[in-house]
């Protein structure tokens, strides 16, 4: 048994791999004046192309809601959930149909339209800005991830550069960080050595967990009972999602070779066909959008488990994301395309179900967190994750009301179970300032904020009347 508490930095190693470890028992101090706070993570998870009108609002305010159609799958976790109506974001409101919207959506100030040459956003976003506040206590400062590549061309329509359309994260005003979109490369990001050396680079086609395990075979001789068991169900996610991963790439690749067009694409490249196992650029097949979904989710969910950052986003499609999604039983086409509904009950039905598609989505992530137990609360109950979109009725291309869903108590500092109607037109960068105050950086405004986002800890607070 260890007689001194672990060090929070505690990682399991072995050849070119680093495993940091979730919260044990073992790692509480000894002393109780001594006991520390677990830290505060947030995630922000980005849907392209807005929500069916109509069927998003919930029904009712406060503790008395119910929540809607696309809503429903939170049903389970609804006493986990803000739902934040009337916020918009004043600066994305230009007339530009999407890119403004994508651009600035955590940074709440207006893009310059550009071909590309010299981007600008107009200021930091607020995943960065508490990332360069809080960074350098976490392996890595903050983590991004996606699903489509990044497009290089000019939106001709509205002369916009599709860069902008791509990235939500912004280190500085001129600086998007790229997303990892590749499951196997954000897997390895987070546990495996970013410079292995010759004696790495021979083990990097095996599994994490068999590299490691001496390692956790002494330490978990050192283990009380519960701690034991926790680090083997730890170690068995890891392996769960090691394994989908590989097998997922060998399902890319097999369907690259069944598809001639995908094929000759590929070797126009130069790339191999065996080394390609990137599901987002690999024709769709039913169910692997949803797998390589889940894989990024449950990436994210492991970085916050091991505190290997406490900062991450991920974005569902970039701007304008054509993305087929005739997979979903009663959908044909593009993502995009049906967003354009013009008010045709056929289409809207259609938007309708895939924006509850990205609902589960949220719904399995907040599952996984609400599994882990950090002491006497959950790693949700230690996180925020915001799930919004950066307009509202995608045919309309409407920034106002913006549907916003948070997810969380923020280490106790969040009254969730409620649906909050605010005045119109108030400012999504209150909620940002809200969000900083929480995760250890405090701030009084963010953007064109007034200051913080009302009753974020009130749990009688359900907004104004009507």
């Amino acid at each position: 048994m260890i007689s001194t508490p672990l060090s929070r930095r505690t990682v399991l190693k072995g050849l070119g791999a680093s495993l940091a470890l979730p919260w044990l028992a073992a790692m509480r101090p000894l002393r109780a004046a001594e006991a520390g706070v677990a830290p505060v993570r947030l995630a922000v998870l980005y849907m392209p192309n807005g929500v069916c009108p109509g069927a998003w609002a919930p029904k009712g305010a406060g503790q008395s809601f119910e929540l809607s159609p696309i809503l429903e799958p939170l049903a389970p976790h609804r006493e986990d959930l803000l739902v934040l109506r009337e916020l918009w974001n004043k600066a994305a409101d230009t007339g530009d149909g999407h890119y403004v919207k994508t651009g600035g959506f955590l940074t709440g100030t207006t893009i310059t339209r550009t071909s590309g040459s010299d981007l600008r956003s107009g200021g930091v976003s607020v995943d960065q800005f508490a990332a360069k506040k809080i960074g350098h206590m976490t392996r890595l400062p903050s983590l991004e991830l996606g699903l489509d590549p990044p497009a290089t061309g000019v939106d001709t329509n509205v002369g916009y550069t599709q860069l902008y359309g791509a990235h939500i994260s912004w280190s500085t005003p001129q600086t998007p960080l790229a997303k990892e979109i590749n499951p196997r490369a954000a897997f390895d990001r987070l546990f495996r050595a970013s410079t292995p050396g010759r004696d790495g680079e021979a083990a990097k086609d095996r599994s994490i967990i068999d590299l490691v395990l001496a390692d956790a075979k002494r330490l978990e001789g050192k283990l009380g009972m519960e701690d034991r068991a926790k680090l083997g169900e730890y170690l068995e996610s890891v392996r769960s999602v090691e394994r989908r991963i590989e097998f997922d790439a060998r399902r890319q690749s097999e369907t690259v070779r069944s598809d001639p067009a995908a094929e000759r694409a590929i070797c126009d490249l130069g790339t191999r066909i065996d080394a390609y196992a990137d599901p987002a650029r690999v024709s769709e097949r039913k169910g692997d959008h949803t797998e390589h979904v889940r894989l990024m989710l449950d990436l994210t969910v492991l970085a916050f488990q091991t505190d290997s950052t406490r900062v991450s986003t991920f974005m569902f499609g970039n701007a304008v994301s054509p993305r087929n999604f005739s997979f979903l039983e009663g959908v044909s086409g593009g993502h995009h395309q049906i967003s354009h509904h013009e008010g045709k009950a056929e289409k809207l039905e259609q938007y309708r179900r895939i924006n509850t598609w990205h609902l589960a989505q949220f719904a399995y992530m907040i599952e996984r967190m609400k599994a882990i137990r950090e002491g006497e609360r959950t790693l949700l109950d230690n996180s925020m994750l915001l799930f919004g979109a950066g307009m509202h009725d995608g045919n309309a291309h409407n920034p106002h009301n913006l549907p916003i869903v948070l997810a969380g108590r923020g280490g106790g500092t969040l009254a969730t179970g409620r649906s909050v109607a605010y005045e119109k037109n108030t400012p999504l960068t209150n909620l940002y300032v809200g969000l900083l105050n929480r995760m250890g950086t405090p701030v009084d405004r963010f953007a064109d904020s007034t200051g913080e986002l009302a009753g974020l800890s009130d749990p009688d607070y359900a907004g104004v009347p009507g």
